[in-house]
């Protein structure tokens, strides 16, 4: 199979329900040859019995003892193949199972969630939902090995240079129909956990190899000749002195070296973890020929003289494992330390170290990329309706212009979609609106629209453009009892944060949710105005929520460079509704007091309008 595909005729709901109903077909068939198979081992079986009874009290000759136990040997080895055929088509029903869970948006809790990478420190990750449950990882990530984890966190976390991401786009688009390709990857049966982690590797070939001299393994290997001679004198008769002699010296010799070969083999166990899965990964990529050039780069630097990467691993795992066995196996360690065995197996896991290990880190990055590459595909390729953004160019400034614009962690019949327009003549949007309108999540659509963007996949959206940006926000901010820092201390300081990322390249874009709350209406009004020039006059361009009407005055102080909108909802026979539509100008009325006497709260009507000052 290549990594050149046919176009999947239909929606990705047909193809995927399509796909699992043939593997289905397939699961009866297999099902039914293993039970077959089981009857036959089970008749040959209880035939085996009555023949060995037979030899036993009726003379019967132990010949006819072999047919029977020659085709139970065969019909093993058949139902052994039959039975992983038979696994791996359950594993392939799982995995339409679950994509077509993804199309449902059923996919919450299922899945790696990236909670390893959440960081509350950073500067958009915790308030975008890009790490944890319910994540956009999570609902990205279909790579196998830690190290496409790690890098698909990586491109959420930061944004890549224009000719990255165009470079990106091009091979999600040449990935994103190949689902033969995304069902091999994912059917792969090697174990995968938390603790298999393919850094360790990197990070064990970077330190220096300690390949042991060619006069330690000569004499290691003269003495286990020595030891197998005088083991095979004594049994045949001779002096056991000559064995137990041997056996005293080797172990003087090796006490010389036994701290060396079992930092080794420590070193080297760990660096082993996820060895499996990389080999099988390894082997997969190598069968495949792409054509974008991200894909041809990666996949080339797999192509190295002598035998292909995904070998050297499996040797290497099996190297280790062998070392593993001569210093723990109760059976298999004795006979090691006899026959010289220890010190030969710690010197060619060193010398695969020393030989193999400099081409380690473009494998484990050729993984990763494809991996990552792989898991935004297969994202592509359930969302047909999303769109890849265009890159706008530096020279033409500051640019988000989105039409019809939607949150992709949203169920899609639940989504409403907004246009957004922000740019050089338009840095400012304030947003004012009711509790539950709409207005953080529309900052997160923007938000992680902008990091899906800058990853290289599809957003959902009729048409996105947008220029190079480093997301910045402050919205959820909690106090903290147990230090002993107020609401209002903890969002001044996520603002100072933001605001030194402005006049930074990237250019900031700024997602301020309820700014400033925690403090009096005065000081909120004059510091949010403060902060809001200094971000703007540094360059950075964003969107800002209050429920503070007399924040939304700061737009006049901006002129045609900024602007009101807002959300409204409705009260119909005592339940609010909401359409979540942006508006132009200010919101005209609250539903605060609404909502308060909903649950039941005695609020009365001041009949003030909402307007008023």
């Amino acid at each position: 199979m290549t990594g050149q595909g046919q176009e999947s005729p239909g929606s990705p709901q047909q193809v995927y329900e399509n796909r699992r109903a043939t593997l289905r077909i397939e699961l009866a068939a297999l099902d039914q040859r293993d039970r077959n198979f089981a009857t036959a081992r089970g008749v040959l079986f209880l035939g085996g019995v009555f023949i060995t009874w037979r030899t036993l009290f009726d003379g019967l000759s132990g010949f006819w003892l072999l047919p029977p136990v020659a085709v139970f040997v065969v019909l093993a080895a058949m139902h052994n193949r039959v039975a992983r055929r038979l696994a791996r088509s359950r594993r392939a029903i799982a995995f339409y199972d679950r994509a077509l869970d993804r199309i449902a948006d059923r996919w919450h809790g299922v899945g790696a969630s990236g909670q390893r990478y959440l960081n509350h420190e950073h500067a958009y990750a915790s308030d975008l939902d890009i790490f944890g449950e319910r994540s956009l990882f999570q609902l990205l990530c279909g790579s196998r090995t830690r190290i496409g984890e790690d890098l698909l966190a990586a491109w959420l976390s930061q944004s890549a240079e224009a000719k990255t991401v165009l470079e990106r786009q091009e091979s999600v688009r040449e990935l994103r129909d190949q689902m033969p390709f995304r069902e091999e990857l994912a059917l792969l049966d090697a174990e995968v956990h938390d603790e298999l982690d393919q850094n360790k590797l990197r990070e064990w070939v970077l330190e220096p190899a300690s390949p042991f001299s060619a006069k330690s393994r000569i004499t290691a290997i003269t003495l286990g000749v020595c030891a197998a001679a005088s083991l095979i004198y004594h049994l045949c008769g001779g002096l056991i002195s000559v064995f137990l002699t041997v056996l005293v010296v080797e172990i003087v010799f090796y006490s010389r070296f036994i701290g060396d070969i079992r930092h080794i083999a420590q070193s080297a166990d760990d660096a082993g973890s996820g060895l499996a899965i990389l080999g099988q990964v390894l082997q997969l990529i190598e069968r495949q020929q792409f054509q974008s050039a991200g894909l041809v780069r990666a996949r080339a630097s797999l192509d190295v003289e002598g035998h292909v990467p995904s070998w050297q691993i499996h040797r290497l795992r099996n190297q280790i494992q062998n070392l593993n066995a001569c210093l723990q196996n109760q059976f298999f360690a004795p006979l090691g330390f006899l026959f010289g065995m220890p010190i030969e197996l710690a010197h060619r896991v060193e010398m695969w170290r020393e030989i193999v290990g400099p081409h380690i880190n473009d494998w484990l990055q050729a993984v990763a990329e494809i991996e990552t590459l792989t898991s935004l595909s297969g994202y592509a390729f359930e969302h047909p309706d999303d769109v890849f953004p265009e890159l706008t160019p530096e020279e033409d400034g500051l640019c988000f212009d989105a039409v019809e614009i939607g949150h992709p962690l949203i169920p899609a019949a639940k989504c409403i979609r907004n246009n957004v327009k922000l740019g050089r003549d338009m840095p400012l949007i304030m947003i004012s609106g009711s509790n539950m309108s709409g207005k953080s999540t529309l900052l997160r659509t923007i938000g992680i629209s902008a990091v899906l963007a800058w990853a290289g996949a599809p957003v959902r959206a009729t048409q996105l453009r947008l220029s190079r940006v480093q997301v910045g926000t402050e919205m959820r901010i909690h106090d903290s009892l147990q230090s002993g820092v107020s609401l209002f201390y903890t969002a001044i300081s996520r603002l100072k944060t933001v605001v030194e990322l402005a006049g930074k390249t990237p250019t900031l874009l700024f997602l301020l949710d309820e700014i400033l709350q925690g403090t009096n209406s005065h000081d909120r009004r004059v510091g949010a105005e403060g902060i809001i020039r200094q971000l703007i006059e540094r360059g950075a361009f964003g969107l800002v929520t209050t429920h503070d009407l007399a924040l939304t005055k700061i737009v006049e102080a901006f002129g045609s460079r900024a602007t009101n909108i807002h959300f409204e909802d409705h009260l119909i026979n005592g339940k609010m509704y909401f359409d979540h539509r942006i508006r132009q100008g200010v919101v005209r009325k609250s539903n605060a007091l609404e909502l308060m006497r909903m649950i039941g709260l005695d609020v009365p009507d001041d009949g003030r309008p909402f307007d008023s000052e």
